[in-house]
């Protein structure tokens, strides 16, 4: 008989509340600090509420869930599930998997609670949770779902344009000089995550070339790591600039129209601390084929 197992994720993965709710899936909210508070995303915290205090040039810090929540979770789920897989934002952008793992790997946790590595975050964070979820359904068990989606990390990619190097100068990724001299170029850099951490790709002029240099480089992937669009999930994020995003997928669409499908989301706000509004980025994920 398969066992019973609870899929749990955090807000770094885009999946609101509601869609959490439809999936059975749980989410963890991230937590912020901003003003002398605690906020946690989506439930005190809201996209707009956090723009807001960006504009009004607050400053806003992440942190990781407190360990003893986690647990106090794990605890409750344990008595309805009889496992736990837990697939939180990339161990390469924040401290909560090692944490977890941690924690997991003790008494009476081992054995019983599976934290992935899964070194992704965002839209490509969200289609391991999709994945999670098909496992479960075809009768694998946490340990496997581990190793399956550990096995597959890699298989995504995500680029990144910023509208305003300011983000990236107070995370220290551009000197207070290389950020005037930008924002008089019109230098629109674009960031990449393949895997475990966000990186420097290049420093076009102008947010259509951004656009061109990203879409240039997930074709590439696609075509040289995924096996063509064929085998793909695409996904368009963005911060604060919904409309734009919706523009910038339907060029996706038209450049790769025999993608599996497509998605949309707002890029969490744990990235969203660093690189600010007006952001857009194109992620593709190869898609996980299921025995």
């Amino acid at each position: 008989m398969a066992k019973k197992i609870a899929i749990v994720t955090d807000s770094n993965a885009g999946i609101s509340l509601e869609e959490a709710k439809k999936l059975g899936v749980i989410v963890i909210p991230m937590p912020f600090f901003a003003e002398g508070k605690t906020y946690f995303e989506e439930i005190s915290l809201s996209q707009d509420q956090f723009y807001d205090m960006l504009a009004r040039d607050v400053s806003v810090s992440t942190s990781q869930p407190a360990i003893g929540e986690v647990t106090d979770l794990w605890d409750k789920l344990l008595k309805e599930y009889d496992e736990i897989v837990e697939i939180p934002m990339s161990s390469g952008l924040s401290m909560t998997y090692e944490t977890a793992s941690s924690f997991a790997s003790e008494k009476p946790y081992d054995g019983k609670v599976f934290i992935v590595n899964n070194c992704r975050i965002s839209v490509t964070q969200a289609q391991s949770i999709y994945d999670a979820l098909n496992l479960v359904k075809k009768g694998y068990s946490g340990a496997e779902i581990k190793k399956i989606l550990e096995d597959d990390a890699f298989n995504a990619s995500i680029y990144i344009t910023v509208d305003t190097l300011k983000y990236l100068k107070k995370g220290g990724r551009v000197t207070p000089a290389g950020a005037a001299l930008g924002s008089f170029l019109g230098i629109k850099p674009v960031l990449t995550i393949q895997g475990a951490k966000l990186d420097a790709f290049a420093k076009p002029r102008g947010m259509k070339a951004a656009k061109r240099i990203m879409l240039d480089a997930i074709s590439k992937d696609i075509k040289e790591r995924f096996g063509g669009e064929e085998n793909c999930h695409l996904e368009v994020a963005y911060t604060h600039n919904r409309e734009e995003a919706e523009k910038f997928l339907e060029e996706v669409k038209t450049l790769f129209p025999k993608a599996i499908d497509y998605a949309i989301s707002p890029l969490s706000l744990s990235v969203s601390c660093h690189i600010g509004p007006g952001s857009l980025a194109v992620a593709a994920t190869k898609d996980l084929k299921i025995d």
